[in-house]
């Protein structure tokens, strides 16, 4: 909240207060006048009576910048989990899955792999080895299938 020229008269009031009392020293009260008097808001004035025993507004409309309780007593914020990306657990499940289906799975787990890394580093969600493990799997029996299959044509075109 922007500061009027009563509240900057206020706080020149507190700090000619601190000054006669003995609580500020003359460079010191010389520099907070100046600044009182160049302040532009609330906050600005609070800060430079905040350590003399009365400030130019009432406390309780000011949010103090920093905790008055010592960070041992202050709740702790639990940290944001990290979830496994799916897609990538996808990948896993249907990579895995290739030996007992006889490669049919294998398409659909390279596609999952593919889109999971992409996801992961977009994100920041965990996953990456899962993906990686997916691809590695589904690639191999994209391989194995198209060796097979290779075999088979030329084996085929031997014998004719």
């Amino acid at each position: 909240m922007r500061a009027s020229h009563a509240d900057r008269e206020r706080t020149v009031d507190v700090l000619k207060a601190g000054f006669a009392e003995g609580r500020l020293q003359q460079p010191e009260y010389e520099q907070r006048l100046t600044r009182a008097y160049k302040a532009q808001t609330h906050a600005e004035l609070q800060m430079l009576v905040a350590d003399l025993p009365q400030g130019p507004v009432p406390q309780a409309q000011f949010v103090p910048q920093r905790p008055m309780v010592p960070a041992t007593f202050m709740q702790m914020q639990m940290p944001v989990p990290v979830t496994t990306n799916s897609s990538a657990t996808g990948a896993l499940v249907c990579g895995i899955m290739t030996p007992v289906t006889w490669g049919l799975t294998a398409i659909p787990a390279v596609i999952l792999g593919h889109k999971a890394r992409a996801e992961i580093r977009r994100s920041g969600e965990r996953g990456d080895g899962q993906a990686l493990t997916g691809l590695i799997l589904g690639w191999l029996a994209i391989g194995g299938w198209a060796l097979f299959l290779l075999v088979f044509i030329l084996s085929a075109a031997v014998n004719l």
